[in-house]
């Protein structure tokens, strides 16, 4: 008997995962076919700012070669674009003629970067940061020296002028908020990281917001003006103000999309051969754009497929870390606070480190870390645990090991150093 049919559209991490968890529990089950618009196998995507920099190459990256499809017996189709579905035929059609048929398909399409719609978006020289591409791309814009300009001070904002300066341009970075990684950080720790990457040579532009990107009359970017008026010179801009879920396929054929694809908590959109996993996907009203949410999704999914049927996706807790070698960040939780919660502080100014742990109903349920991270995966454990940390809470700034140990507790305020902690109604 023929196997069941199984298209994956789009080959980045989340729909990866999904196919290496369904090999895992039912290895023979289907046939399988994988479209993916890049001419690369999947790689690991949040990995692209180490090879900005330099650190790491294209191959060090890849997560799943060539022969891992082949291997499997999956049919892999690189560098084609799916354009259209035919849920009643169950087919699939791509941009080069390719059609699949499918019994089970699964959605991974993605995001795409925003680019500002603001005049000479378009010029040569503006470029996004999402995938190898875009950072080849920026490499060789490096090599000839000059100025980038970075609109956008969030995670991939600070990763991108990150790179450029390491390979020796002159890097400004233009942002809407007051703060940098407003979303991530609190005013503190948002502020010692700034000192920290002005002290390597980043030039800060806040609270500006981008009015036109201007031609050199050549059809090439030569300054970015702001609307308050000034400018300033740009040899590459780089736009690095958010992503959007990459929807449009699933709306033309008739999926309900809301913000992203909404799917259920089985991963499963309103067609039910269709699932739907990643940054394209809106689930409880929110679309991730972070990989740990969506290797909890790709699992699930997995999980249906494998016609197991168990598993549910109720969410997930975020934590962010920032990818810039010597510079440790880590939030999770809602580590801003509330008139109901309760904040521990530490602050070290002279070893550049400050912590902060929010607690409701003595319960851990934010933590925002600089300059010393290593207890963030524990910390996101207990967000995660809802544990009741009562017994934990004079313990809980000096880390696992001393929360574990009471001795170890007792001695953690003599300890070396010049640290402050600090508990205050938040």
């Amino acid at each position: 008997m023929d196997k069941p049919k199984l298209v994956l559209v789009g080959n980045g991490m989340a729909g990866a995962r999904a196919l290496e968890e369904l090999l895992k529990i039912a290895p023979d089950l289907y046939e399988i076919t994988v479209f993916g618009a890049e001419p690369h196998p999947n790689y690991n995507r949040i990995m692209l700012s180490p090879v900005l920099t330099g650190e790491q190459t294209v191959d060090d990256i890849v997560l799943h070669d060539v022969g891992w499809y082949a291997a499997h017996g999956i049919r892999l189709l690189l560098n084609r674009t799916v354009t259209r579905i035919d849920r009643a035929r169950r087919l699939v059609h791509a941009d080069d003629g390719t059609v699949a048929h499918y019994d089970r398909l699964l959605l991974a399409t993605g995001s795409t970067p925003f680019i500002l719609p603001v005049p000479g978006h378009g010029l040569d020289g503006v470029i996004g940061f999402r995938d190898i591409q875009d950072v080849q791309r920026m490499i060789a814009a490096a090599a000839q020296g000059g100025h980038a300009v970075v609109i956008g001070g969030g995670l991939l904002g600070l990763e991108a002028a990150s790179g450029l300066a390491a390979r020796g341009m002159r890097v400004s970075v233009a942002h809407l908020g007051a703060t940098l990684l407003d979303r991530q950080l609190d005013d503190a720790a948002a502020n010692l990281l700034r000192a920290t990457l002005e002290a390597r040579g980043l030039r800060f532009l806040m609270a500006r917001q981008t009015d036109a990107i201007l031609d050199d009359g050549h059809g090439r970017v030569r300054a970015v003006r702001f609307q308050d008026g000034a400018e300033i010179p740009a040899d590459l801009v780089v736009m690095a103000v958010g992503i959007r879920p990459n929807v449009a396929l699933a709306r033309s054929c008739g999926l309900h999309v809301d913000r992203g694809i909404v799917v259920s908590d089985t991963l499963q959109t309103y067609d039910p051969c269709i699932y739907a996993v990643g940054e394209c996907v809106s689930h409880r009203g929110v679309a991730y754009g972070l990989v740990a949410p969506l290797y909890e999704q790709a699992r699930v999914a997995a999980n249906h497929l494998a016609r197991v049927g168990v598993g549910r996706y109720p969410g997930s807790v975020l934590s962010t870390k920032l990818k810039i070698t010597g510079i440790d960040v880590f939030s999770a939780g809602d580590f801003i606070g509330g008139a109901d919660t309760e904040t521990i502080t530490l602050t070290d100014p002279l070893a550049g480190i400050y912590k902060k742990l929010v607690l409701k109903a003595d319960r851990l349920v934010g933590a925002c870390l600089y300059g010393d991270t290593a207890d963030g995966a524990w910390y996101l454990r207990l967000i995660r645990e809802g544990r009741d940390v009562a017994a934990l809470r004079d313990r809980l700034m000096c880390g696992e090991d001393a929360a574990n140990d009471a001795g170890a507790a007792s001695d953690a305020g003599h300890e070396p150093g010049h640290a402050h902690a600090a508990r205050q109604a938040a």
